[in-house]
């Protein structure tokens, strides 16, 4: 595979829409697909701003602002990827979906085309083995939000190839970001360590061990973390990392990992964190304020 020129993002929302802005700034054409055209018009309304802040602040000239966005081109349609080099999957974390994806998107790619998911803890491939080219398929998990945090994982499944990895390795380092490799266990590194401190925090909360803003205030000053793992769970989203713990336990078999009752409860009561407005805070209110 020669340099990817022409990427694909399946998915408008924060994921995709941040890997279309690094990916335009960085020189190459994008196209994202989504089912809602609206959810097209948010992501570009989305990325204009954040360009136009980087513009304020002085870390992009506004004529390469407007060059790229001039490289990225949305669309309802499949076919519209057949001449992409790579297309990365950026859909809601769960596998059912994913997998009809990639059952609708392959008819329409070259046999040469690169496919990546954006997943944070499902199987790379589990995934992979559902598609027609699983020596073409690869885990390139960004972190949100896309633009300002550095690190790319990229996600090695049992056949992808090693001219899989080095293409979309490169594309990374080229949209400025840095690449660790991980092998392909649910979670990957970073979500494998961090969704249990999170969950245990929802165990500690469960058990009274502290309140909210006490188990926040308490890892930010006792760990130095910038932000508790509650706030941090609210903005992940709450049922992202009740999908990651499932995914967790159900490929680890270890109870460890057992999803905590609290936070399946708060998922069931859509307070999903800040993309819903409420979580283990009240999103309503400046300063936020906790809910329990």
């Amino acid at each position: 595979m020669a340099t990817i020129q022409r990427l694909g993002i399946i998915g408008a929302g924060q994921m995709g829409n941040g890997i279309a802005h690094v990916a335009a700034q960085a020189g190459v054409e994008v196209v994202i697909l989504d089912v809602a055209e609206a959810a097209l018009a948010k992501a570009i309304a989305t990325i204009t701003k954040n360009m136009d802040r980087q513009v304020q602040k002085g870390t992009l000239a506004a004529a390469d602002k407007d060059a790229s966005l001039a490289r990225i081109a949305t669309t309802t349609d499949y076919a519209t990827f057949g001449d992409c080099d790579l297309v990365i999957e950026a859909a809601t974390e769960r596998e059912d979906l994913k997998l009809k994806i990639f059952a609708t998107l392959t008819p329409h790619l070259r046999a040469d085309a690169l496919v990546a998911s954006n997943t944070s803890s499902i199987p790379i491939t589990r995934l992979a083995a559902a598609t027609d080219r699983p020596g073409r398929f690869v885990g390139m998990h960004f972190f949100n939000p896309v633009p300002m945090m550095k690190l790319v994982e990229v996600i090695r499944g049992l056949a992808t190839e090693d001219a899989t990895v080095a293409a979309v390795a490169t594309l990374a380092e080229r949209m400025g970001k840095t690449v660790a490799f991980a092998a392909d266990y649910p979670a990957f590194i970073v979500n494998r360590i961090l969704l249990p401190m999170i969950n245990e925090a929802c165990v500690a909360l469960q058990e009274g061990v502290g309140d909210i803003a006490s188990i926040d205030t308490g890892m930010k000053l006792g760990c130095n973390h910038p932000m508790g793992p509650l706030e941090l769970a609210d903005f992940i989203g709450l049922d992202t990392c009740l999908a990651v713990m499932e995914v967790l336990h159900a490929g680890m078999g270890d109870s460890k990992y057992r999803p905590s009752p609290l936070l399946r409860k708060y998922v069931e009561a859509g307070w999903l964190g800040r993309k819903s407005g409420k979580g283990f805070y009240d999103y309503s209110v400046t300063p936020p304020k906790p809910t329990r």
